[in-house]
């Protein structure tokens, strides 16, 4: 035996054993090459995706009826060889697009709806287009399209000889639609093991957070018509019957958890002064971070309707339009989001845009005001898991109780700037917001890689999913099973 021989056989058991202590890795070799690859690869590509979003910038489609929008992005996929299959669900303007075989397999969110009001051109004061019906203030436009960026990303990738599923989920009508609903109830997440989504937004985070659960319905009275002044004893006012209620309701606000969100419009309340309203409308939202809190307080709602109606001499039925889930946390997701989020990196301005954003930002009260550079920063990543860390609502909630679910959002809009505003509008039609779509695209892009990487961190994530979700847990809708309610914007 030589010398080297016996110095290798005395070192073997040390190696052996340095081998197997040697952590995993945690991606597949090549992922950063790859990774690094696809931010390239959709910086070359930000021309043709904010054309696209501006394109369903102006359509400006509200929900439902978003026929050219939904249409752009289906022929957008089918062009990277996707398979298309529209109008699931029973929504003429919902689809799925496919692409691979087997497993794991990956969807991305995507809307494209308009909210009513807000056509303001995209413009750093408020100018008004005239006769257009709604106005991207939730950047809707920006959210499709960075989906299906980050969507054709993860095809290039699987197509190079890469095994797993991606499918995009063209999703209408979130603004109160609630459009993923009726995907839900129609199982087509059933086979998918992580959702990504992501949100317009005035910073860059990460978090993993919840939201309000919310239903909402249209109270309908009907009365009976009288002349107001000639005989006004004959007629039995439905307008009477909406204002009882809504001061009814106003009353329970004292009575209800503090964290309870109440809010309503009336959509119709007679034509004539001097003619007793035969006819009258409501439309109610409530919202809490419980469910069952939430149908407590609905309860009310409607019993307070059934008041109104009795004490006036009218009659109430009402039909829920909208009803969505809290969204369920995913800490493990979140913080694999947020980690590619900080590779990525936010976005700064160029002097064009930050004359824009200047602007902007002095149409908010001043103690609203915040440094148009934050637009560049990644925010801490927090676990917000217990607490709403937004007091809005989204369909997303319902998708996250039916597979492991991740979001984040971008800086589309300026700093400082609320959702539903004209100032998000503007932004959104902009060079400001096409930025932040492609940060959100390549972070989405990212974390799908991971999940396919790594199959390790699917089965952490479905592990603390189900424990969340507890045990005995079966989906049922809000909104009951009725049909999706398409004409709920007419």
């Amino acid at each position: 035996m030589t010398k080297q021989l016996l110095v290798s056989l005395l070192l073997l058991p040390a190696l052996t054993f340095a081998q197997a202590k040697k952590p995993a890795k945690t991606a597949a070799p090549g992922t950063d090459r790859d990774k690094q690859a696809i931010i390239a690869d959709l910086d070359k590509r930000f021309a043709d995706y904010a054309g696209l979003s501006k394109q369903i910038w102006d359509f400006a489609e509200l929900g439902y009826q978003e026929e050219k929008s939904a249409l752009l992005l289906q022929e957008q996929l089918k062009k990277e060889g996707f398979d298309v299959t529209a109008g699931v669900a029973g929504i003429p303007t919902a689809f799925v697009a496919t692409y691979g075989s087997g497993k794991p397999v990956i969807g991305i969110l995507g809307e494209y709806d308009a909210l009513p009001g807000l056509a303001t051109e995209a413009k750093p004061d408020f100018t008004p287009i005239p006769n257009q019906k709604g106005g991207h203030g939730c950047g809707h436009n920006l959210f499709g399209t960075a989906s299906v960026a980050a969507a054709v990303q993860v095809k290039n990738w699987l197509k190079a000889g890469h095994a797993g599923t991606i499918k995009i989920y063209g999703c209408p009508a979130e603004e109160g639609g609630a459009g993923k609903v009726y995907m839900v109830r129609e199982g087509l997440f059933n086979d998918v093991d992580v959702v990504l989504h992501w949100h317009p937004g005035a910073q860059n985070a990460a978090d993993a957070g919840t939201s309000l659960a919310n239903k909402n319905a249209k109270f309908r009275f009907r009365g009976i018509a009288a002349h107001a002044a000639a005989s006004p004893e004959r007629g039995r006012s439905a307008l009477d019957g909406v204002e009882a209620m809504d001061m009814m309701v106003n009353m329970m606000r004292e009575h209800v958890p503090s964290d309870t969100r109440i809010h309503y419009v009336i959509t119709k309340g007679g034509d004539a002064p001097n003619v007793v309203p035969a006819f009258a409308e409501v439309y109610y939202y409530a919202r809490h971070k419980d469910r069952d809190i939430l149908q407590s307080v609905w309860k009310r709602i409607e019993n307070a309707a059934e008041g109104a109606a009795k004490g006036t001499g009218t009659q109430v039925t009402w039909e829920v339009l909208g009803g969505v889930f809290n969204l369920l946390p995913n800490v493990t997701l979140a913080e694999a989001m947020h980690n590619n989020l900080k590779t990525v990196g936010g976005i700064t301005y160029t002097p064009e845009e930050t004359a824009f954003a200047q602007k902007i930002s002095e149409s908010f009260p001043a103690d609203q005001r915040v440094p148009i550079t934050n637009a560049a920063q990644i925010k801490d990543f927090r676990d917000a898991s217990e607490s709403a860390t937004s007091g809005g609502s989204t369909d997303v909630g319902d998708v996250s109780w039916t597979v492991p679910t991740v979001g984040l959002q971008t800086a589309t809009w300026v700093p400082g700037s609320s959702a539903h505003s004209w100032q998000s509008t503007a932004a959104s039609g902009m060079s400001i917001g096409q930025k932040g779509m492609i940060v959100a695209a390549k972070t989405l892009a990212l974390t799908a890689l991971d999940l396919y990487n790594t199959p390790a961190l699917i089965e952490k994530a479905r592990a603390e999913w189900l424990q969340k979700r507890g045990a005995n847990f079966k989906y049922e809708a809000l909104l009951g099973d009725r049909k999706p309610a398409l004409d709920y914007r007419k």
